[in-house]
């Protein structure tokens, strides 16, 4: 089968995995040093996570793993519905790939990261492109944001899209235990 063939037959796959709007190719100048204080988060945190008009007890997990090249975040440690994020730098881009309970591997790119004194840190992650998706219409985390305060307190808000469009929230506030 030639190639168009096979990208006709296929349909949706080639904008399954396509964000519709291209990110910024340039990198946040602080990328590298948000990168050093997500690995400086390795370990337990607890606190509470809200989707929707529901809040429950949440349990999460850092590390750095791969020779500190990746930082693992593992949500909902334990769970059915445990989940990984894996953070990386892809030269000077800060990058994240979320292995979802949907099944399916969002990719997001840090469109903004601020390095703050005294250790906190802004990240704010916006869609690239992503694995396993069904249809360009299915439920997927489209973007992320993540930070840690000067209390210690690390807070991040997780945007669902569903039918083309923001659906839902999942926000955690964690504290280190």
């Amino acid at each position: 089968m030639t190639r168009a063939l096979l990208v006709a037959a296929l349909g949706f796959a080639p904008a399954a995995c396509r964000s519709a709007v291209a990110p910024s190719s340039a990198a946040p100048a602080d990328s590298a040093a948000v990168f050093e204080r997500l690995k400086d988060l390795e370990g337990a945190w607890s606190g509470m996570a809200t989707i929707g008009d529901e809040s429950f007890p949440v349990e999460t997990r850092w590390r750095a793993t791969g020779a500190g090249s990746a930082v693992e975040e593992t949500l909902f440690v334990g769970t059915p519905h445990e989940m990984v994020t894996m953070y990386h730098l892809d030269g000077a881009r800060l990058m994240l790939t979320h292995y979802c309970a949907a099944q399916n591997q969002p990719r997001m790119t840090a469109s903004a990261a601020t390095a703050a004194p005294g250790g906190g840190f802004e990240a704010a992650f916006a869609f690239l492109d992503c694995t396993n998706l069904a249809s360009p219409q299915a439920m997927h985390m489209h973007d992320a944001q993540l930070s840690l305060d000067a209390q210690g307190v690390l807070r991040s808000r997780w945007t669902a899209w569903s039918a083309g469009k923001p659906d839902h929230d999942a926000v955690f506030e964690l504290r280190r235990r």
